[in-house]
């Protein structure tokens, strides 16, 4: 009987355990899912990395080409942008529109995807 308690308080620990962490996962921002399907093949955010895309840390209110140790095009490092939420709308529905010249090619039609991008990354 004893051992049959012990096994009972195990089993319910280890469900105590694990709880938070699947409630953690299956609550993570809708944002954060989706910057992690459309956006993380080429950008990071949850390290100051570097990839094919600069990382985003920080992005809105930063100035657009200014992520030290990332080769960007002269049209981008030179277009005197300051990302903000609107900036970013703009650029993530048509970048090459946006800034002639530009390597980011990646075009994001569903406009409440966007939008709840780009408000995850005001987040970070």
């Amino acid at each position: 009987m004893k051992y049959v308690v012990i096994a009972l308080l195990g089993s319910l620990l280890s469900i105590a355990v694990a709880a938070p962490a699947f409630s953690q996962e299956a609550d993570a921002a809708p944002g954060q899912r989706l910057f992690q399907q459309r956006c993380g093949a080429c950008h990071q955010i949850a390290t100051p990395r570097n990839g094919v895309g600069p990382n985003l840390q920080g992005v809105v209110g930063r100035a657009a080409g200014t992520v030290e140790g990332f080769r960007y095009s002269a049209a981008l490092r030179d277009s005197g942008i300051t990302w903000t939420p609107e900036q970013l709308e703009t650029f993530l529905s048509n970048p090459t529109a946006m800034v002639r010249g530009t390597r980011m090619t990646q075009r994001y039609n569903n406009v409440e995807e966007r939008r709840t991008i780009i408000e995850f990354l005001g987040t970070q």
